[in-house]
């Protein structure tokens, strides 16, 4: 027992004293049974102005954590779209099908937002195309960048 003992402890040493460089830290969603449920609220907006980008979602969550709301991207060089966002919050995080029209075509696209801060933070990843939507292949795997980011803003009236 103690030469086991003994062994655990000399490979222990050894792992911690081999030092390697450290990955940048990724922002990483917790756990839904970690974060509190968000209450009901009235309607909650975002936007996001950067090098002449803009994105802007609103919507607003029920008492079954179920998310309503309009989300559009104006990015610089691209067609502008729009529409609707319908999904929920699980802990954290928004997962929504976002069905939106451009260039006069209608598509439905995954959409995932990590809330930190008082921001949202956009996921990205891998995607799949099945059945006329886009889906993130695994949202374990979403990357979520602060240049993403989405700072709440005062609603229009």
């Amino acid at each position: 027992m103690k030469k086991v003992l003994a062994i655990t402890v000399i490979v222990l040493v050894v792992f911690i004293s081999c030092k390697k460089t450290a990955p940048v830290p990724e922002i990483v969603p917790n756990d839904p049974k970690e974060v509190e449920v968000l209450e009901p609220s009235g309607d909650q907006c975002y936007s996001s102005r950067l090098n002449g980008n803009i994105v802007a979602l609103s919507f607003n969550v029920n008492s079954h954590q179920e998310v309503n709301g309009k989300l559009s991207y104006n990015l610089t060089g691209k067609d502008k779209n729009e529409g609707t966002l319908v999904g929920n919050m699980k802990g954290d995080t928004l997962i929504a099908d976002y069905t939106f029209i451009s260039e006069g075509v209608s598509s439905v696209r995954e959409v995932v937002f990590l809330q930190k801060d008082g921001t949202l933070i956009e996921g990205y990843g891998d995607v799949t195309d099945a059945n006329n939507k886009v889906t993130f292949k695994d949202k374990k795997k979403l990357k979520f960048d602060t240049k993403n980011t989405l700072t709440k803003v005062d609603c229009p009236l």
